[in-house]
């Protein structure tokens, strides 16, 4: 059911990731996958389009989103959501901002790092301060520092954004550490903002535990969720905030409308179908990303086998710890010499040098020609 795009299908589809960079460059940055839309997804924009539905969507909170959001978290999460507590908002990083200016006391945001770099900023833009609960890089498995979470909330952080499935790690996180994650909140009266975008996207061997699902996390915390990241809409703009608590909920839609930026009617469209039909289709998604995960490995222990990759959970953006062979920044390594385009790890934690993001959402047959180029130009490790 995974349709891989030639690379002339992808130039005309992709046009930021395929299309800012030379022809004879493969891109591997960006989190887009190369492959084509979801049938029932592609069918009911093609419909939406030629009835012209291109004005502005209906300003409805829940609705038929809401029923189809709630529908779909039941079958893939086991999660119950209130159809008429979902909110819609243009992406996922704007409905993290409208949570943080509506819902979370002055304070810091705590931003578990490295970190999914256009929110790196997202504090700063509602006039509070970020610090960062950063990872060791040299530690063996990718984990929330509680100890150090309680520290910063003590110090006064009010605000937990919580990237989970988290992206660029790849972690999706057990029902055990999310509960502790609460026990640390509740002690300090502090609030969650959890960035669920890649839920969908949970590997094999691994599963999506939601925070709103997690006992006596209601009343402090919502989740922003959408389609898009899993059926590559994320042109379409269409996410949604959902609350477990009405309180919360109305606290979020009285607001003016201006705070939260307008959604796409053609987003609303896509989420539908996608929350709606699109299982079957996720299903086969899941499996490919699961097999490009396990290729991943083999080529690197086979071409790079000084390279880290800590395991792949969920999503389908590996991330890399490269420092073995010596150079700070291997993405302009990997560009230069073996023209390949990876995103470089200080855009997810200033600073940190030899580590890339690596997308594996594309066929076999380019993950291999990647892993190769990219062993040709990084070269022999380090002695």
């Amino acid at each position: 059911m995974i349709r891989d795009f030639t690379d002339d299908e992808a130039r005309r589809a992709l046009v930021l990731k395929w299309g800012t960079v030379e022809r004879d460059v493969i891109p591997a940055w960006v989190a887009e996958m190369d492959y084509a839309l979801a049938p029932p997804v592609a069918q009911a924009l093609s419909e939406a389009v030629a009835r012209g539905v291109t004005g502005y969507p209906p300003f409805e909170m829940g609705g038929e989103l809401g029923r189809a959001y709630a529908g779909w978290a039941r079958r893939q999460f086991g999660s119950e959501v209130d159809p008429e507590l979902v909110i819609p908002t243009v992406d996922v990083t704007a409905g993290v901002r409208v949570a943080l200016d509506v819902l979370s006391d002055p304070g810091p945001m705590v931003m578990p790092g490295p970190a999914y770099a256009p929110q790196l900023e997202v504090a700063q833009v509602t006039g509070r301060e970020r610090v960062d609960l950063l990872l060791d890089p040299d530690a063996e498995r990718a984990e929330l520092d509680l100890d150090r979470l309680d520290r910063l909330f003590a110090d006064g952080a009010r605000t937990l954004l919580l990237t989970q499935p988290h992206n660029p790690w790849g972690r999706a996180f057990s029902r055990a550490e999310l509960e502790g994650v609460r026990d640390v909140v509740v002690r300090h009266g502090a609030r969650v903002i959890s960035d669920e975008i890649h839920a969908p996207l949970v590997l094999e061997g691994a599963e999506h535990v939601s925070y709103l699902s997690i006992d006596g996390t209601a009343d402090h915390a919502v989740a922003v969720v959408a389609a898009s990241k899993a059926f590559n809409t994320a042109g379409l703009r269409c996410a949604q905030i959902v609350s477990a608590d009405r309180a919360t909920h109305e606290r979020l839609v009285d607001v003016p409308l201006v705070r939260n930026d307008s959604w796409s009617p053609l987003g609303v469209i896509a989420a539908v179908a996608a929350y709606t039909d699109g299982d079957a289709w996720l299903d086969a998604l899941r499996a490919r990303l699961s097999a490009q995960r396990d290729l991943l490995r083999v080529l690197l222990a086979e071409q790079l086998p000084a390279a880290r990759m800590r395991p792949l959970e969920a999503t389908y953006l590996a991330w890399l710890d490269l420092r073995a062979y010596g150079h700070d920044d291997p993405a302009a390594v990997a560009l230069e010499r073996g023209r390949v385009r990876l995103a470089p790890g200080h855009d997810y934690q200033p600073g940190l040098g030899g580590h890339v993001r690596l997308n594996i959402a594309t066929s076999p047959e380019r993950l291999t020609l990647i892993v190769q180029r990219l062993a040709e130009a990084l070269g022999e490790p380090a002695s």
